[in-house]
């Protein structure tokens, strides 16, 4: 049974009596990760099927969620690194901007967010560091592996809205990328500007939308994002606002799950800077 199924049995309050905050919380917890259904006191139990006996439930809870989604990237990761793992580095780095180390190391050297990177057969390093979050190696994978043979980016703007099949990540981009940077950076364009040196950014002096300032971000070395900014404007009741556009060549080098973490990660990285 899915979450969405299960919450038809809860009250649909968020009344937290479970210990969890809101009932698709619980749902989730109980489907994927074990939770004792039993911990919110308004469900008839009699009502669910034995999938959802008590025995042996009530121990990871949503963090039995996390370690399931984790081992899901790590399979993940595996099944990348053995398809890389058949690709001709010194052919394709010229195609997706890569500088090839010669056959002795057999590596790729580029830029992720302003950060060195150092892709081989045997796997992935950040800035001389192992790469911590599995879904960075998903993602330069997936870039070394899906741009062979791409077109080179235009810059013609698009929107994500523009890209096929990206209806259900149009929201994800939004909340986790775009309103995060503008919220962060309210009333401060000074310190946006600031920060994008960190990432690579270069601040378009010319940019021709009528915006506080744009920024083209070269997020891998054939993945440029255009990110404009408006900061609030108090008298008119306008918040501030962030738009990310993509190179309409973009899905030859990055699918749209890839590519919206692409984004996210930028946001975090513009964000979060000591």
């Amino acid at each position: 049974m899915q979450p969405l199924e299960f919450i038809k049995f809860t009250p649909r309050t968020n009344c937290g009596e479970c210990g969890y905050a809101a009932c698709l919380a619980f749902a989730a917890a109980v489907t994927k990760g074990g939770e004792d259904p039993g911990k919110c006191p308004y469900i008839d139990q009699s009502l669910l099927g034995d999938e959802f006996g008590t025995q042996e439930r009530g121990k990871d809870g949503l963090h039995g969620v996390a370690k399931l989604l984790d081992e899901k990237d790590l399979a993940l990761v595996a099944h990348l690194k053995e398809k890389t793992s058949v690709i001709d580095f010194s052919s394709v780095a010229e195609s997706i901007g890569c500088n090839w180390s010669g056959p002795e190391e057999d590596c790729l050297f580029f830029r992720f967010l302003g950060q060195e990177v150092e892709l081989s057969h045997k796997g992935v390093l950040i800035d001389g560091k192992e790469v911590e979050d599995p879904r960075d190696q998903i993602l330069l994978y997936n870039y070394v592996h899906f741009g062979v043979g791409g077109r080179e980016p235009k810059q013609q703007w698009i929107g994500m809205e523009s890209l096929p099949n990206s209806i259900s990540k149009i929201r994800t981009l939004r909340v986790y990328c775009e309103e995060r940077i503008a919220a962060y950076f309210t009333g401060c364009p000074d310190l946006l500007k600031q920060r994008a040196s960190a990432l690579d950014a270069v601040f378009q002096e010319n940019a021709e939308q009528s915006c506080t300032a744009a920024f083209l971000v070269p997020a891998l070395p054939r993945l440029p994002l255009f990110v404009l900014f408006w900061d609030e404007e108090k008298e008119d009741n306008f918040p501030s606002k962030v738009k990310v556009l993509f190179d309409q060549n973009v899905l030859d080098f990055l699918d749209i799950e890839s590519l919206v973490f692409a984004a996210e990660r930028m946001a975090e990285r513009w964000v979060h800077q000591e």
